[in-house]
């Protein structure tokens, strides 16, 4: 016990010594052992790739390497598995530590719910575009008489009506009504021949006809400028023509000289 006295000031020194290694020891032995056993300090865990694997599986595989997992979004993907993990924060190959939650996003079992869009009165390509913005699918495009050229006059789900704002589940097909551009009603063929070509264009325009190519031709004995000789489709009897559709004009003379801007 001779070590502990102190009787000279050597003996003070000692135990000052001695009190600044063991301060020592317990320093470098809180920060270099016990810290690094307790959080695992230096050791990382390589983040393996569970895109693709099922959400019932992912609690045991990720539990035998030390890892958590967290799902914090869900989307509708008609051609994948329900439960499937799509994605996955942090990313494969990346290092972490144990215990670390993995953000995944997993494949739902039935589609969301939205409100059909209004889809009537405008373009079929207008439609395609909002349908898949929408996530649904374009179904059938059907062809029927009508002067809106290429307008969409129903939107149908199952062969009937659906009216904007419904209900419809994310991933439907979506069938379209679009005008042809032609009318449905049908009546003789009007006779243009011998008549001035502004003329004739102003009187098909009243029955709902259009003016097709123009072809000029030299004037026979009797013919004056500017004059239709001939029309197709021919006005003969029987013969009948349908709303929206073009009729061909040969007039006499030259063809008007097109100023140059």
């Amino acid at each position: 016990m001779s070590f502990f006295k102190s009787d000279t000031p050597l003996d003070v020194l000692k135990h000052l010594l001695a009190m600044a290694v063991l301060v020592a020891v317990l320093v470098l032995g809180f920060f270099y052992v016990y810290l690094p056993m307790t959080t695992n300090h230096g050791e990382t865990i390589v983040v393996p790739k569970i895109t693709g694997m099922q959400q019932a599986d992912l609690e045991d595989y990720l539990d035998e390497r030390n890892l958590l997992f967290f799902v914090d979004d869900s989307s509708y993907n008609p051609g994948t598995r329900p439960g499937t993990v799509l994605t996955q924060d942090p990313a494969p190959g990346e290092k972490v530590k144990e215990d670390r939650k993995i953000y995944i996003s997993v494949s739902m079992k039935n589609p969301p719910v939205i409100k059909m869009p209004r889809l009537t009165d405008g373009s079929v390509k207008n439609a395609q575009m909002i349908l898949k913005s929408y996530d649904l699918v374009v179904g059938q495009i059907q062809l029927v008489p009508d002067l809106a050229q290429n307008a969409v006059l129903k939107q149908l789900v199952n062969g009937k009506e659906i009216a904007p704002g419904a209900p419809i589940a994310k991933g439907t097909k979506v069938d379209l009504v679009v005008g042809d551009g032609q009318g449905n009603q049908e009546f003789p063929v009007p006779n243009v021949v011998n008549m001035p070509a502004d003329e004739a264009a102003t009187l098909l325009a009243g029955q709902g006809l259009q003016v097709g190519e123009i072809f000029y031709q030299a004037p026979e004995e009797g013919q004056e400028d500017g004059t239709v000789v001939k029309q197709r489709p021919v006005s003969s009897p029987g013969a009948t023509i349908r709303t929206g559709q073009l009729v061909d004009l040969w007039v006499a003379g030259q063809a008007p000289i097109k100023a140059v801007e």
